[in-house]
């Protein structure tokens, strides 16, 4: 019986560890998309500052090119260059 016990709990501590890994690598991958981002947004900055095209970093370029990656950082300078 107690074996029967020890079993079901390594079963069970085997899935709660799948189930809390899975959000942790989704936040993980998403600060790591927000570090890039950042990065780009301040490349963009130190580069572009030479030919007037600067991002202003606020929350909401973060999130877009942590969200979105070089694309949305892309965009963002696009649209920075427009408006």
């Amino acid at each position: 019986m107690q074996y029967v016990i020890l079993v079901l709990t390594i079963i069970a501590l085997i899935i709660l560890a799948k189930v809390f890994s899975w959000p942790l690598k989704k936040i993980l991958k998403l600060l790591l998309n927000i570090l890039i981002g950042l990065i780009m947004i301040l490349l963009v900055n130190v580069f572009g500052g030479k030919i007037g095209l600067t991002i202003p970093f606020n929350g909401v370029t973060a999130l877009v090119a942590g969200l979105l990656g070089v694309p949305g950082v892309i965009c963002l300078a696009i649209l920075h260059y427009i408006f």
